[in-house]
């Protein structure tokens, strides 16, 4: 392949995307983002990382991708507004914390053994994806992004808001053959939510969300994770990249004692906690095996917004699989981080893909 040199004229564009797509029910990005005079389109550049290709630039979530999650599905509603989720559990929107959590004393399943009888399934069916699509999607989706479509409440994450986390604990020990049930009926609604993510919102990736820890240690052992877990996403894995499709685990809490099982299970990159985890070595363990993907504060300052957007790209982005979500208190550093981030990993891949 050609070497691209990188140019200062690059950064020279009256091109903008006026309205950005944001999933978490942020609508749109606060401001309008410019379409660099990249040698390659974002959607491109974010493949070729997951395809374990150089990237010609660290991905940037504000940037190069379209991040779809659709209000028609009621947990997206639920989980950013409040309200009834897809199984009827009830969440509630906190102001100062600007999410929603389940409204505490809710619980929607009496008790593991009896989910066949209790719970009532979606029908997916019954959504008209494609008006959907047409509305509120296509008028914004610039083709030229990657398409990251979000699914919250993964197969742990949903036992636990369905009766409580403490017995959600216990479930896990007490009753594995209930848990592994549910869980394969969880892994089947979801495969079917990514073919019509794949179809109908022409997804790229998919963000699958199940939290896995606390701000010190995980939930669980690696080889209950392996047991218990661990068999329904690689199943949900093996769909989505028969489909086409990447697949990026949102999992928070302290959990790198579970990366060699996430690997494992085929994810391709993992969102985790910078603040609960040391990112840099993981990145340094893995050396590419899993990429990584950070939103991370670029401070108040000009050059101390530069210094930490190098360190993040020469420290968590030398392997290629990294991608960057800058942010910052100044809308005007934010938006400049955006511009110094393309520049930055330009300049520092440039050398690198040929």
């Amino acid at each position: 392949m050609k070497k691209f040199k990188f140019n200062e004229a690059e950064l020279v564009t009256d091109s903008v995307c006026e309205q950005v797509v944001q999933a978490y029910g942020y609508g749109f990005l606060d401001y309008p983002v410019p379409k660099f005079n990249a040698p390659i389109t974002p959607r491109e550049n974010v493949l070729r990382m997951y395809a374990g290709k150089r990237p010609f630039w660290t991905p940037n979530l504000n940037c190069d991708f379209n991040f779809i999650q659709p209000e028609v599905m009621p947990d997206a509603k639920a989980r950013n507004k409040g309200g009834l989720d897809w199984f009827g559990i009830e969440w509630k929107y906190e102001e100062l914390s600007g999410a929603a959590m389940v409204k505490p004393g809710t619980r929607r399943l009496s008790d593991i053994c009896n989910w066949k009888e209790e719970l009532i399934w979606p029908d997916l069916d019954a959504i008209d994806w494609a008006a959907d699509y047409e509305a509120n999607f296509k008028p914004y989706v610039d083709p030229d992004k990657a398409s990251l479509f979000v699914i919250v409440n993964g197969c742990f994450e949903r036992l636990a808001d369905l009766t409580s986390f403490e017995d959600t604990f216990c479930y896990l020990l007490e009753e594995p053959e209930e848990v592994v049930a549910l869980f394969d009926k969880f892994t089947d609604f979801h495969i079917k939510l990514m073919s019509i993510a794949k179809k109908y919102y022409h997804a790229d990736i998919i963000t699958y969300h199940d939290d896995m820890g606390t701000q010190i240690n995980s939930f669980m052992s690696e080889k209950t994770f392996r047991d218990v877990i661990a068999p329904h996403s690689k199943k949900l894995v093996d769909a989505a990249h028969k489909m086409g499709l990447y697949v990026n685990y949102h999992s928070c809490g302290h959990v790198e004692n579970l990366l060699d099982a996430y690997i494992d299970c085929g994810f391709d990159s993992w969102e985790g906690q910078d603040t609960a985890n040391n990112i840099t070595a993981v990145v340094d363990r893995y050396q590419g095996k899993i990429g990584t993907f950070s939103a991370f504060d670029v401070g108040q300052d000009e050059e101390i917004m530069r210094e930490i957007l190098s360190k993040r790209i020469t420290e968590q982005g030398k392997f290629g699989k990294f991608i960057a979500w800058p942010f910052s208190e100044d809308l005007d550093i934010e938006k400049k981080s955006n511009e110094e981030l393309y520049r930055i990993s330009r300049q520092y891949f440039e050398k690198e893909v040929n």
